[in-house]
């Protein structure tokens, strides 16, 4: 049975943000995930995930300086030392939260610069990054980027992603999902997931309703029908509710209740 995990960063912002811990659990999440946490104190949100009986599904490395727009360092060449002191402190944020799993944004791809040179550089700053978590017992996951949503995002097809993986072949290193972002950029989903998930390369999965990212039942993509899928393959990792509700949070879990109701997931 698949089991979703609500995104604080983008679900429960009618309330603060430590308040929407108890919020998601109320609503039967038993995981959560956000993509920045460094605004508050590890100590802080594992005392919540704890009071709410909740696990830490997911979360994002630092991305660089985001009052710049920055969206990751991984592909950047000259800010490896950056890089490497972002991915230390999430590492330390996941240890205190239990979370087995960091997400390491690939950045923006400099005008001018050869496309092959930043691959090189993702590449190395990944190896280092997996081998880092390896040893820390997490998991870094990488995730395509559709360029309407993040306009130069470096990292944008499932196939790159899994190429990567594979190049560099350490075994806590995977690709997240975002079939939002997949049915923008490539489309055709249940066979990137019959292709994709089989191969254990998958690590973390997310959705939204496309095209306008609200909830999952608005839109051109057929969930219930992906669940399905995702169960048949074999699928039990979490799924990130990583969407904008169109009204309230609470008021536009009906698509959840009927999951639930069909058996699909928790």
């Amino acid at each position: 049975m698949i089991k979703f995990a609500a995104n604080l960063s983008m679900l429960y912002t009618e309330h603060g943000f430590l308040d929407r811990f108890q919020a998601a659990a109320e609503d039967g999440f038993k995981g959560v995930e956000f993509l920045f946490p460094y605004a508050w104190p590890a100590r802080d949100l594992a005392a919540r995930l704890a009071a709410h009986g909740l696990t830490q599904a997911l979360f994002n490395a630092p991305p660089g300086r985001e009052d710049a727009g920055e969206r990751g360092l991984a592909c950047l060449a000259g800010r490896e030392a950056e890089f490497r002191d972002g991915i230390g402190r999430a590492l330390d944020y996941a240890q205190a939260l239990s979370c087995p799993r960091v997400h390491v944004m690939a950045g923006l791809a400099p005008q001018g610069v050869d496309r092959a040179r930043l691959r090189d550089t993702y590449v190395r700053n990944l190896a280092w990054a997996a081998e880092a978590a390896a040893q820390a017992g997490r998991d870094v996951v990488i995730e395509p980027i559709n360029t309407r949503d993040i306009p130069g995002y470096f990292l944008n097809r499932q196939a790159d992603a899994h190429a990567v993986v594979e190049e560099i072949g350490a075994a806590n290193l995977k690709v997240q999902m975002d079939l939002y972002h997949c049915q923008i950029v490539e489309g055709d989903l249940e066979m990137r997931i019959r292709q994709y998930v089989p191969t254990g390369r998958v690590g973390h999965i997310q959705i939204a309703g496309v095209p306008a990212r609200h909830e999952p039942d608005a839109g051109e993509v057929n969930f219930p029908h992906l669940f399905r899928v995702l169960d048949e393959v074999g699928y039990d990792g979490w799924i990130g509710c990583e969407y904008r509700p169109a009204a309230g949070t609470r008021e536009g879990l009906g698509w959840l209740r009927d999951v639930r109701a069909a058996g699909l997931g928790s």
